[in-house]
């Protein structure tokens, strides 16, 4: 199961050709490309929304949850041995 969930922040693994959302002219998301999860597909795949610096969506692709890798905030704490 995917670790990632709805309105989490992410970035793709690969390059994807997409289109983008108003001028409909071909774009090319590159690997490490930022959007944000707004919709899960069973933790297999997920709705992803790349938008601009002023929150500006150009496109929205759904993405396999392996090619995805999600952004981290906090450091994970280790138990002690």
């Amino acid at each position: 199961m995917s670790q990632i969930k709805e309105y989490d922040l992410v970035t793709i693994d690969r390059d994807i050709l997409t289109t983008h959302k108003e001028t409909n002219e071909p774009i090319l998301l590159r690997k490490g490309q930022v959007g944000t999860a707004v919709m899960d597909f069973d933790g297999k795949a997920f709705l992803i929304d790349f938008a601009d610096e002023q929150g500006v969506t150009y496109a929205m692709e759904t993405v396999p949850a392996e090619q995805l890798i999600p952004l981290l905030y906090k450091p994970v704490a280790l138990q002690a041995s």
